[in-house]
């Protein structure tokens, strides 16, 4: 029964462009080139990019997924991008083209199992092994470090985004585009998540620990800007969000604020210092501040404190004419008819109920 739920909801939610805009050849050097479906040239403007690297991944789900990894000589982040439902890499080029110059940052963008040409049918776990292998490709093929990391996450994209946030704490930072709730709120209002709802990111939301942007038009049609604020406000650390008035669901790239209002958060995010990073970290984890001492030998400090009786004949916890119990001489244990609080060895001035040196158990008249 879930298998069947799970595949009709792929179907509702799913819908790869037919045919694909481009497709993945091979040149006689063996580097890979993205070329028009409609014809055997390269997408437009993508032959002579030489910062432009496309690859094929394999997910541990047994797909084959393209990745176009565009290098800026200057960044000093990386944006996985997780675009949004009817698109594939090569409508997206363009975009990504304009985002790593304005931006200054390198850009992997990645397509579905089922969307262009990668392989296979898109589903909501297929699209998680699918941003999980390119995050993998970005680690172990271009040394791209969990600390460098921005996500970005278009409409469905925000679902494998919010996936992946929730289990890497040290990410630099998410950006939600057009952000979903759950695949069942998009279609009506729910106040409960039920079993056979995908990308249940109203869910996950709470788990990411990174700084968040929400950015959302106003007039969507498709998701509606409620999808948007409830995000903002689930957010451990929300960035100030972006609300674009009048904006659509697939034409905030048109708005000047877009770029603006994402460059901001770039630049912020590059110049948080590590330390920063750590102590919003340690702030969202309620952990406490470390200190000098050590807990235990304060602990084991302050019971030793509590423990030594004081000495008779100065009235001081740390006598330091006698050193305080058990060499005081001027201390006595005494008998409950003395007011004393437990019974020892008068002899040698031990604790033990029953002494090995003179065998009693009290040697006060009293007894």
């Amino acid at each position: 029964m879930g298998c069947l739920i799970s595949q009709l909801a792929a179907k509702l939610a799913f819908f790869p462009p037919a045919p694909a805009t481009y497709q993945v050849k091979a040149r006689d050097d063996g580097r890979l080139v993205a070329v028009s479906a409609t014809s055997a040239a390269p997408i437009s403007g993508a032959a002579d990019d030489p910062s432009l690297d496309v690859r094929v991944v394999e997910t541990k789900r047994g797909n084959k997924i393209v990745a176009f990894f565009l290098k800026n000589p200057y960044a000093r982040l990386t944006l996985l991008y997780s675009h949004g439902n009817a698109a594939d890499l090569g409508q997206l080029y363009d975009l990504f083209l304009q985002l790593k110059a304005n931006l200054r940052v390198n850009i992997m963008g990645y397509d579905y199992s089922g969307y262009g040409a990668s392989t296979g049918k898109p589903s909501e776990f297929d699209t998680y092994a699918d941003i999980e292998a390119a995050y993998e490709c970005l680690e172990t093929e271009y040394g791209v470090s969990q600390e460098d990391v921005i996500l970005y996450g278009q409409s469905v994209g925000s679902g494998p985004t919010l996936h992946l946030a929730a289990r890497l704490p040290r990410l630099r930072g998410v950006v939600l585009h057009s952000g979903i709730l759950s695949g069942l709120r998009v279609l009506c209002h729910v106040k409960f998540s039920f079993c056979f709802d995908i990308y249940k990111n109203i869910n996950k939301m709470h788990k990411v620990k990174s700084p968040v942007l929400v950015i959302h038009g106003t007039e969507d049609d498709v998701v509606n800007w409620l999808h948007g604020d409830r995000l903002w406000k689930m957010a451990r650390d929300p960035y100030e969000p972006l609300w674009i008035k009048g904006g659509g669901h697939c034409n905030l790239e048109l708005y000047p604020d877009y770029i603006r209002h994402l460059r901001r958060f770039i630049q912020e995010m590059e110049n948080m210092t590590t330390q920063t990073r750590l102590k919003k970290i340690r702030q969202t984890l309620r952990l406490p501040k470390r200190s000098n001492t050590s807990p235990s030998s304060t602990t084991r400090c302050c019971e030793m404190k509590c423990q030594k009786p004081r000495c008779f004949e100065c009235s001081k916890p740390t006598c330091p004419k006698c050193c305080c119990w058990p060499k005081c001489p001027e201390w006595r244990p005494k008998c409950p008819k003395c007011v004393c609080f437990k019974p020892g060895c008068v002899k040698c001035w031990c604790w033990c109920p029953k002494c090995s040196c003179c065998c009693c158990f009290t040697n006060c008249a009293c007894w």
